[in-house]
């Protein structure tokens, strides 16, 4: 079997999939949606990844073409998987970074696997994200080196996206808290761990943090500086009054 996990590039609604596919989808883990059928098991993610399991590829690429969903762009953010059943595995499950071979199959199995690597995708999209907030928040920082003016509400609106960037990864991905039903299933717990450490999910959330804590701190030194040459302006403003004042002032006296 093969999963395939996307980064949807418009969105795409649970009812529009059931509608096309003919696969009556239902709540899933953390607020996701699943359905299955003979042929396809889907879940769709509430942060905009589809994620497909099918027995081959050409039913996966099928169905992406009955969503209208298309994967040559450069900048689409895909991730795959080879699935495979082992009745004889002494393990529940067995991991690598190539296959994922379980003992039995099940829609709950299916559907972590899929979180996992949905994430993983997620993970990813925000990644290219930082990638290019990190390179624009180095060029602005350059420029305050010039003598060029930077707009204040520009790099507030920039901070503001920065702030919203930041929940997103926090509160859409569930990274920081483990997926209600984990809690009650620990074999399905266990998979999830595994497939989380396999996928390097939690470092790779870490760094991403600390890359845009790096990206904040730099737009705060930027407000520090415009807000110092603000004030430095102003003074020789009133520094450049006082001393006409006083010229005027002495031009009076020798009147």
């Amino acid at each position: 079997m093969n999963l395939l996990a996307l980064s949807l590039q418009k969105n795409i609604t649970k009812t529009k999939i059931a509608e096309l596919l003919n696969i009556k989808l239902n709540k899933g883990i953390e607020n996701g949606y699943y359905g299955y059928n003979d042929h396809l098991h889907i879940v769709l993610v509430p942060f905009g990844v589809l994620a497909i399991i099918a027995d081959n590829k050409k039913t996966i690429i099928e169905a992406l073409i009955t969503l209208d969903i298309f994967t040559q762009a450069d900048d689409d953010i895909t991730q795959d998987y080879v699935i495979r059943t082992d009745g004889n595995l002494l393990t529940p499950f067995l991991i690598t970074n190539e296959e994922i071979v379980l003992k039995e199959t099940s829609a709950l199995n299916f559907n972590i696997i899929a979180l996992a690597v949905a994430q993983s995708v997620g993970l990813e999209k925000y990644e290219k994200k930082l990638d290019i907030l990190f390179t624009k928040s180095r060029d602005i920082l350059e420029l305050t080196n010039r003598f060029i003016s930077i707009s204040r509400s520009h790099i507030m609106e920039f901070a503001k996206h920065l702030v919203l960037t930041r929940h997103d990864m926090v509160g859409n991905l569930l990274l920081l808290d483990k997926p209600n039903i984990l809690w009650d299933n620990e074999e399905a717990e266990h998979l999830y761990n595994s497939l989380a450490k396999t996928l390097e999910l939690h470092d790779r959330h870490e760094i991403a943090l600390s890359k845009l804590s790096q990206i904040q701190e730099d737009i705060m030194l930027v407000m520090d500086i415009i807000n110092h040459k603000r004030s430095e302006f102003l003074e020789w403003i009133i520094i450049i009054l006082i001393a006409a004042e006083i010229i005027m002032a002495l031009f009076k006296m020798i009147d």
